[in-house]
């Protein structure tokens, strides 16, 4: 029998939470207190998010760890703590699972004052499912809306709610406040707090450390992927036992379960804080980067040369969510993006599949367009707006859900969603969602003025919803949602409301044409913009498309008029953002993007073609 050994200067544990509850400011007060940066030095807030995107959206888009060194107050030895820091959005729910994968324990982190949401939901039914010890870190205690006893029982609710085992149920609980960097086992002396010792000592002594068996081969887990500028792709690994060196042979386990090839550690890496260091070795229970396996994959594993045993691969939940993307083929395709082709489109494709593992492309029957399948609208509209900002310019369809076929019957994603409104807007979002088929399956008042309610609705019915909530609700409502299960077919939905105003004509667009144009509608576009027969240049105020002339000038005639000086007065355009885009459309629409600009327009340009197919579309839906 092997003997199971702990490495206890080691522990490894991931930051689960719902969006905006303060995860990474959490990770960056840990590094400080750590002495990971030294006094004075330029370091950003939020230093865990390091791409454009994030910083922007102020949300976690990927996975990432940092290295937390800690030294107990009762004298015992230094210990190193591998914290991964994990998206909040479920749409990135491959990059939670992946780094659930690498980790002995939790930390789940709960906003005092909103309690646990839906993406607190799913993150914690992914952490209970692996059976990981859970920390519960209640932070923002400063609030002045805190209600820190109701968060706490709410969160054990929704541990019994995903059926949680006894032991499961017993966690400990900690209060902190991530921005000034205090935590405390009691929230009424916080006002004492003094720095984050406390939670440092609670995950020493409630994570387990690393465990291993003495004497077993080399086993890694791929768990995710980098890339340096020097040497290539990087395997990011959990080593589960034995020792890797650098320069050693290794035996490379496929993700097919039965190709094994001889690969070779070229270089090794450890994380310390912020940064990647060089290592001789590293051992069990260690997070590792390796360099040296050009097409290694997510989920293979790394072994020993004479005895390789494979780890399982690792899987994630299917997508829900799909995208047509392809060339840009409109008359202003060329002018603004260098990447043009449908090759440069399908590598670059390839290459996102490469480190997301929740994402799947399949071909359409045109050669230039592509099915991406992700998890929903924000994970495929952040693919988007990475490639125009790398220079493509693409086509993207209208968002549609992935079906799955059970008993011979269609089924289709349905969200669980929480809604935080005033209690004025309760009938508004009421009926909203009704015409959306959604169910109700609860409504609590907290006697603040505000109520929240919990939905399941059919994923289709979302597509678009957010910006027709935050105009009902003024601006004032919250809404989380997150995936699930499948459920039949809930038949048809009503889509959009309105119509557009389509440019039934390629030109500039005139102060002119706006002014007789706006009462129509409201516009997308600006004078001065260019415009192409077949764009949608704004919402009509009725329910049918109509097509418009948007390059009108003003006639001159010689006679003058005591009015004709008078300025054209113009409402402001409506600005879509490329999430908004893609919300607004109907499905004989879509989306051109290119790197300065995101344009709406129909499928099918000629506007003969387009009145054709709907009289056989009208016709097939009569016979």
């Amino acid at each position: 029998m092997p003997t199971t050994i702990s490495r206890d200067d080691l522990r490894n544990v991931a930051i689960v939470a719902h969006v905006d509850h303060g995860k990474t400011t959490l990770v960056d007060a840990m590094l400080w207190q750590s002495g990971a940066f030294r006094e004075g030095s330029d370091v950003n807030e939020r230093v865990m998010d390091s791409m454009d995107l994030e910083r922007e959206k102020g949300i976690t888009i990927l996975a990432k760890n940092t290295a937390v060194r800690y030294t107990p107050d009762d004298g015992s030895s230094e210990v190193k703590f591998n914290i991964v820091d994990t998206p909040g959005h479920a749409d990135f729910g491959g990059e939670v699972e992946r780094a659930l994968t690498m980790v002995d324990g939790v930390v789940l982190l709960v906003d005092a004052s909103e309690g646990p949401l839906p993406q607190t939901r799913f993150v914690l039914r992914k952490a209970l499912s692996l059976h990981l010890p859970v920390i519960l870190v209640v932070n923002k205690v400063d609030r002045p809306d805190a209600r820190v006893e109701e968060v706490v029982d709410e969160t054990l609710d929704l541990f019994l709610d995903l059926d949680a085992t006894e032991d499961q149920l017993d966690f400990p609980t900690v209060y902190t406040n991530a921005k000034a960097g205090t935590a405390s086992l009691d929230a009424s002396k916080m006002d004492e707090a003094k720095d984050l010792r406390p939670l440092m000592e609670l995950l020493r002594s409630y994570i387990p450390a690393p465990q291993y068996e003495e004497g077993h081969p080399l086993q890694a887990h791929v768990t995710n992927l980098d890339a340096s500028p020097y040497v290539g792709r990087l395997a990011v690994c959990r080593v589960r036992n034995g020792t890797i060196r650098k320069g050693q042979e290794i035996a490379w386990c496929r993700a097919d379960g039965e190709t094994i090839t001889k690969g070779k550690v070229t270089e090794l890496y450890v994380t310390e804080a912020l940064d990647r260091v060089d290592a001789a070795e590293a051992g069990p229970g260690e997070i590792i980067a390796v360099a040296g396996l050009a097409d290694v994959t997510i989920g293979e594993t790394l072994a020993d040369l004479n005895e390789p045993v494979a780890l399982p691969v690792i899987s994630v939940d299917e997508p829900s969510l799909s995208v047509t993307i392809g060339i840009n083929t409109s008359p202003l395709a060329g002018q603004d993006g260098k990447k043009l082709t449908a090759r440069l489109v399908k590598d670059r494709l390839e290459r996102e599949l490469v480190g997301n593992v929740s994402l799947r492309v399949n071909p359409t029957e045109r050669p230039d367009t592509w099915e991406v399948q992700g998890r929903g609208e924000l994970q495929l509209a952040i693919l988007v707006e990475l490639m125009r900002r790398e220079g493509f310019e693409l086509t993207v369809g209208k968002p549609q859900v992935v079906t799955r076929e059970v008993d011979g019957k269609v089924h289709e994603p349905v969200e669980r969603m929480t809604i935080d409104v005033p209690e004025d807007y309760v009938g508004v979002v009421t009926q909203l969602l009704a015409l959306r088929k959604g169910r109700l399956e609860q409504m609590i008042n907290h006697g603040t003025g505000w109520v929240r309610m919990d939905y399941l609705v059919p994923a289709r019915g979302l597509i678009g919803f957010r910006t027709e909530f935050l105009t009902e609700t003024r601006g004032t409502g919250l809404m989380h949602h997150v995936f699930d299960r499948y459920e039949p077919w809930a038949g048809e939905l009503r889509t959009r409301p309105s119509g557009a105003l389509v440019a039934d004509r390629q030109g500039t667009v005139t102060p002119f044409a706006c002014f007789g144009l706006q009462e129509r509608g409201s516009l997308f576009v600006s004078p001065g913009d260019a415009t192409y027969c077949g764009m949608i240049i704004g919402e009509n105020s009725r329910s049918e498309d109509l097509d418009v002339n948007a390059v009108r000038e003003k006639q001159l005639n010689n006679i003058r008029s005591s009015t004709a000086e008078e300025l054209v007065r113009l409402t402001p355009a409506k600005l879509l953002s490329l999430d908004g885009a893609m919300e607004f459309l109907r499905e004989d629409e879509c989306v051109e993007v290119t790197p300065h600009h995101v344009r709406m327009r129909k499928v099918e340009l000629d506007p003969n073609q387009r009145a054709k197919a709907a009289k056989r579309a009208k016709l097939a839906a009569q016979g």
